[in-house]
This record gives C-alpha cells, sequence and structure tokens, in this order.
C-alpha cells in the first residue's frame, strides 16, 4: 500500500492563477527534425545515442520537499532553491557522473495556461522554466520536469478550454463524459480518452512546450496499472505510450520515467514505452527525517526481485531516491546508510540524491563520490540474489571479464555472518577479493568468504578467480520450476562469461538427461516418488565444457501427483484472525486471508512418499507491492517473499514454485507472519 500522505504530494502544489504563454515547437520544426535525421540514417551518418543507456545520476527535489523536517516541506521548492542545489551538484559531485536535476511535484499550476498545458507556479518560478533549464545548461547539467497522468482536474475548465494546434477540440473532448478520475491519488486528474484524435494532440502540444522550454527529463507519476490502482479508470497505458511517441515526436532526446509502484503485468509496455519504472511505492517517510529503515528502504530488497531481469540499457529498475548524505536528516544510521546506496548501485539503479545538497556531511560525500561503487551502478548489471530465505544474503552479478560483483548483507536485527559460498557463485579454486567501499585487496581465498556485520550491514566485494579457464562459466541460479510423478521442470541465468555459450546439457543423477540451447529445459522419463540430484553444464562451439552447476535436489511427486491442497479446507487449521474468503478466479472459488501477526493457516495431511525436497507450487493473492511469508514445515521455517500485483486487485492469484523438506508420510505446511501482515493463501500443489 502506498504512503497515506501521498495525495499531500498533489495537495501542497500553490495554485496560484499566474498563466505562462510557452513557446512550442511548431509540427514544421518537428518535421524538419524528423527529415534531417531520416536523412542522416541514410547518408550513413551515426545514429542518435540511446537514451538512458545508462542509470541517470542526479538530483530531486522530492525527498526534501516531503518531510517535516524544520524548514523543509512543499513551500521549499522555489527556483533558487533548484539553483542553490544545483550550484553544489556542480561544484561536488558532476565531475562523478551526477548531471540531472529533476524538479519534482509543486513546480507548476494545475490550471495549466491557456491550452490547458502544464505552466510554472510564477510566484516559485519568477522566470519561467526556459530560464531555469538555461541556468542549468549553462553549468553542464540536464533539467527534468514532473507531471501526474491524465489532465490535471483544475485545467479542465468545464470543458472549455482549447487544445492547442487541434482547430475544435477542447478539454471535453480530450477525457471520459463522465470525468472518471486517474491516478493513484484520484483527487489530481481526469483519465484521458484516446479514442478521440484531440487527445494525441494534447499530449503533443504537452511535449512540445518541455522540449521548447528544454527539458532533458521528464517523470510522469499516479501511473497505472500499479500506484495500488488497477480498474480500467486507472489503467493509463495509451497515456504512456502516446507520451512515449510524442516525446519521440518533439526530436529532443527527453529521458521517460514512470512513477510510483508500476504492476509488472506490463513489464513489456514499461520497457518498449519508457526508460525507467519505479518498482516501489516512496522511499521517503513523511515523517520529522526524510526515510527511516523500515519504512520504507527495507522494503526494496524483495520489491526489485521480480523485475531483474527486465533492466538493460534504455530502461532501468528505479529504487527511489538515495537519501544516504546527510546524517542530520536521513533517519539512518551510518551503516543503513552504506547499504542503502550499496542495493542501489548492484542493481543498477539511477542514482539521484534527496538530501539537501548544501547539508551533505564528510561521510555522506564519500558514500555519494566512490567512483568504484558507482562503477558498479553504471556497468549496468543487476545483480540477484542467492537465496532470500534467511535475512543474511548474498546478492551476485557475473561480469563478462569473469568476475563477479558480490554484496553480503544482514538484514537482521543483530550481528551474524553471512557468507558468499563459491559453490553458488560457480568458482572453483582461489579467488582475488577487493573491498569497494574501502578501495582494499584482501587477498585471495577459496571456498568462500564470510563477513560478520551489523544489524542491517553490508560489504560490497569484487570477486576476481584466478583462474577462469578455456571454457563457458559455470550456470548459476539453476532451480526447479515444476515436477510431476515423472518430469522436473528447470531453470537458470544464461551463461555470461568465459568462451561464448552455444548450449547447456542437464544431468539427473550423473546421467545426461536432456541438452537444450536455451535456459530452461524438463526432463522426462523419471520415476515417481523418487530423489534426484540436478547439474547444468554450459558447452561452446569447439565442445569446450563448463565444470558442473550447484547440485539442486528435487523429489517427483507419488504416481498420479502432484496433489493441489486447498487453504480453505475443512481439515486445515486457522488461528488468529484468519478467515476463509471468497475469491472467484482462486482455486475452489475460496482463499484464506487476514494473515499476519497471530493469524496463521495450517495445511494438514500433506502426504509425501519418502523423505526429501519437493516443488511446492504456491498461488496466492496480493495487490501490493509484495509481502513476505513464513513457512514452517517440520519444524523448521523460513521466509519467501511473494511479489504484489502493485494494483490492490486481491482476487487475481499468482503462483510461485517454492522448494520444500517434507518427511515422508503425513505433513503440515503453516503460512503466516508473527511481525507483518502476509499474502492470501489460494491453494499449495506438490
Amino acid at each position: 500500500m502506498a504512503r497515506p500522505a501521498l495525495p499531500t504530494r498533489l495537495r501542497t502544489i500553490t495554485c496560484l492563477s499566474a498563466l505562462l504563454a510557452a513557446l512550442v515547437v511548431p509540427a514544421s520544426a518537428r518535421a524538419a527534425t524528423t527529415a534531417d535525421a531520416s536523412g542522416a540514417r541514410a547518408s550513413g551518418a551515426k545514429a542518435a545515442p540511446v537514451v538512458a543507456a545508462k542509470p541517470y545520476m542526479g538530483y530531486s527535489t522530492w525527498s526534501v520537499e516531503s518531510t517535516n523536517f524544520p524548514g523543509y516541506g512543499g513551500d521549499w521548492l522555489t527556483e533558487s532553491h533548484v539553483l542553490q542545489q544545483a550550484g553544489v551538484l556542480s561544484s561536488k559531485l558532476k565531475s562523478h557522473g551526477y548531471d540531472h536535476v529533476n524538479v519534482d511535484a509543486g513546480w507548476n499550476d494545475p490550471k495549466g495556461d491557456a491550452y490547458a498545458r502544464p505552466t510554472p507556479n510564477l510566484t516559485k518560478f519568477p522566470h519561467g522554466m526556459k530560464y531555469l533549464a538555461g541556468k542549468l545548461h549553462s553549468k553542464g547539467l540536464k533539467f527534468g520536469l514532473y507531471l501526474a497522468v491524465g489532465l490535471y482536474q483544475q485545467a479542465y475548465n468545464d470543458g472549455k478550454t482549447p487544445i492547442y494546434n487541434a482547430p475544435g477540440c477542447t478539454t471535453k473532448d480530450i477525457v471520459y463524459p463522465d470525468l472518471r478520475k486517474t491516478s493513484g491519488w484520484d483527487d489530481v486528474s481526469y483519465q484521458l480518452n484516446f479514442a478521440s484524435p484531440c487527445t494525441t494532440k494534447y499530449i503533443q502540444s504537452e511535449a512540445d512546450q518541455l522540449a521548447s522550454w528544454g527539458v532533458d527529463f521528464l517523470k510522469i507519476d499516479g501511473v497505472g496499472p500499479g500506484s495500488n490502482q488497477g480498474d480500467d479508470a486507472h489503467d493509463n497505458v495509451p497515456d504512456i505510450q502516446a507520451w512515449h511517441t510524442a516525446l519521440k515526436n518533439t526530436g529532443r532526446p527527453i529521458e521517460f520515467v514512470l512513477s510510483w509502484s508500476l504492476s509488472h503485468d506490463k513489464a513489456d509496455v514499461w520497457k518498449a514505452d519508457s526508460n525507467g519504472w519505479r518498482v516501489d511505492t516512496d522511499v521517503e517517510c513523511y515523517c520529522d527525517t526524510l526515510v527511516t529503515w523500515n519504512n520504507s528502504v527495507k522494503a526494496r530488497w524483495n520489491d526489485v526481485v521480480p523485475w531483474i531481469d527486465d533492466a538493460g540499457p534504455g530502461h532501468w529498475n528505479n529504487l527511489d531516491s538515495l537519501d544516504v548524505g546527510s546524517d542530520v536528516m536521513d533517519g539512518i544510521n551510518l551503516t543503513e546508510r552504506q547499504s542503502y546506496m550499496t542495493l542501489w548501485a548492484i542493481e543498477s539503479a539511477p542514482l539521484y540524491i534527496g538530501d539537501d545538497l548544501t547539508k551533505l556531511d564528510k561521510y555522506g560525500l564519500k558514500l555519494l563520490t566512490n567512483d568504484e561503487v558507482i562503477a558498479v551502478d553504471q556497468a549496468g548489471n543487476p545483480a540477484r540474489p542467492v537465496s532470500q530465505r534467511t535475512p543474511q544474503q548474498v546478492w551476485y552479478a557475473r561480469n563478462t571479464d569473469g568476475s563477479y560483483t558480490v554484496a553480503l548483507f544482514n538484514l537482521g536485527k543483530g550481528y551474524s555472518d553471512v557468507t558468499a559460498d563459491f559453490g553458488d557463485l560457480g568458482i572453483g579454486g582461489k579467488a582475488g577479493i577487493r573491498d569497494l567501499w574501502s578501495h582494499k585487496n584482501l587477498g585471495a581465498v577459496s571456498g568462500k568468504f564470510t563477513a560478520d556485520l551489523a544489524p542491517h550491514g553490508s560489504r560490497l566485494l569484487r570477486v576476481t578467480p584466478n583462474s577462469t579457464g578455456t571454457h563457458p562459466g559455470v550456470p548459476l541460479n539453476v532451480h526447479g520450476t515444476a515436477s510431476t510423478a515423472d518430469s522436473v521442470s528447470l531453470a537458470w541465468s544464461k551463461v555470461n562469461s568465459g568462451t561464448r555459450s552455444t548450449g547447456y546439457d542437464v544431468y539427473a543423477n550423473g546421467r545426461k538427461a536432456a541438452t537444450v540451447t536455451g535456459a530452461t529445459a524438463t526432463v522426462s522419463g523419471l520415476k515417481a516418488g523418487t530423489g534426484y540430484s540436478f547439474t547444468v553444464v554450459a558447452h561452446d562451439a569447439k565442445g569446450r565444457r563448463s565444470p558442473a552447476s550447484k547440485a539442486v535436489p528435487v523429489t517427483t511427486p507419488a504416481a498420479g501427483g502432484p496433489v493441489s491442497y486447498e487453504a480453505e479446507a475443512a481439515a486445515n487449521t486457522l488461528t488468529g484472525n484468519a478467515s476463509v474468503n471468497d475469491c472467484s478466479a482462486c482455486s475452489g472459488g475460496k482463499k484464506v486471508g487476514n494473515l499476519g501477526g497471530t493469524a496463521t493457516v495450517a495445511i494438514n495431511h500433506v502426504t509425501a512418499p519418502r523423505d526429501g525436497t519437493y516443488l511446492m507450487r504456491f498461488d496466492y493473492t496480493d495487490g501490493s507491492t509484495g509481502r513476505t511469508m513464513i513457512i514452517t514445515t517440520g519444524g523448521s521455517s523460513f521466509q519467501q517473499f511473494l511479489p504484489g500485483s502493485n494494483d490492490n486487485n486481491w482476487g487475481r492469484p499468482a503462483s510461485i514454485t517454492v522448494p520444500v523438506r517434507l518427511k515422508a508420510g503425513d505433513n503440515t505446511i503453516t503460512f503466516g507472519n508473527a511481525s507483518d501482515y502476509a499474502s492470501d493463501v489460494d491453494r499449495i500443489v506438490l
């Protein structure tokens, strides 16, 4: 669920009745630009650089706008303050890559200009946005602006406002007759109706105006599905597609990002039509500091995981502002500040600072200007966790040169050892360790690397094997995805190091069972109720082979399996406030919800043919950004994050495959979370 204070974000905008007549790029100029570009392509000239080829770096105003820290809040946003921040960015941080200045909510008068286009609040920005852009550009910085999705309600003006360069079109023609509200707040914008050609012209007029001001970056906020909304009135896919086209038509390379908690169900649309998206709610706490660990820095370790494979040149996973620069304002301790930036760096997330840059302390400046850590971010190679079953986690990215970026995190409440097992990374023999935060080489080690970490602590390492060999790299992240009585399906990450892999061999109990070219395989012809150990070997065009992957144990179900177990079955045990609820799309039309705290559901009489590790298909519903379920079986518990849909739809089941240890005969599997809310449970299948 988004922060309750989020509607304040738009209400803080001071609505003054000052209108600014904006210059726009004429259609003829756009056509000339397009023609020139086509001619350049035809003549063999170099193509324009990819927008957002790397995650952007810079500064954004929202964190200090949102805080209750004395002297800040919504009234802080002014032309003079933005230029003040730009001065510090230019003098202290630009040399390290920070070059974006993004002006967030509060800059504009929602009534718009005479054509319902965005116009600045002239009390806050007396010289207008073209002037501000010029000042930033003169410092070698890029200029970003913010808009809410849809048509600002104040700009509607009873439907009478004409649309620029669209004779006969007014604001009445670009929205639905029922004036349905859109955006994550529902008190800001009307939904645009793209069945009318007037609407596309309106978006183009907005884009042309931004381009004429010199805008380099645009953030559209409150986008759905996502932002805790998912019905038809909050489907903003047509808006994003129209903005993507309109920005291209301006002829100006404008980076385009979406906010705030985008639904992963539309990841293909976001990738095709934007340069990045927020994967979570606002990082800010809307309290007396900028952030706190619990509200909501820590959530990013879970919420980014479903999106890892979606990031790449031109489109990046956005984890929100980086508020690590000021001990006075941040609201987190030194240890947490390092872990915060470590996660952002290993995920190749945009690095945009939210602190008041005039209040950066020595430690914060050291964090923000560590060029070895920045290089990890800019390499554009997002890391993934080895496992998230405990708060002690190892995240890794294998680099094309054969080295590894490895982060160790202790997300628990007490001091704890965290160990990177080289077997999980496909490293044999010794490997050199370099600590990127301290800039120190730690020598060569074999087998593993362990660090004792403080609560919420981290280490960031570059691990370089002494010898990579003349063969493909070892397949990593091998895991089971499904099983039947006579088959097991597996998946893994494609090999990106060593010699070029042309395929993979899959082994079951040491015998070759399948050969594939992709990174998935189904091994058939297995025996029911039998334990298997699966490994994967990569090979190249010359027949050279990688060492085998780490073995993955899977026991097949009994003959006739797998078996479905409904959460709402009468034989199960519900505790606390757990309740059976209707769910038309769920198996059996029911589910168990209200889980968390003392509320649990125990699914009883789960039978297994023998002791072993089984692949459990877990069907659940979660309309939030996702929740953590504690799963207990045989007296042993582990945590399992369940990705949410971000659209407040608690009636659409999702599935995840989870390996669980069962004993032969009768088992009970319990679901809950004593310290937090948990997702609703539909059924399990194993």
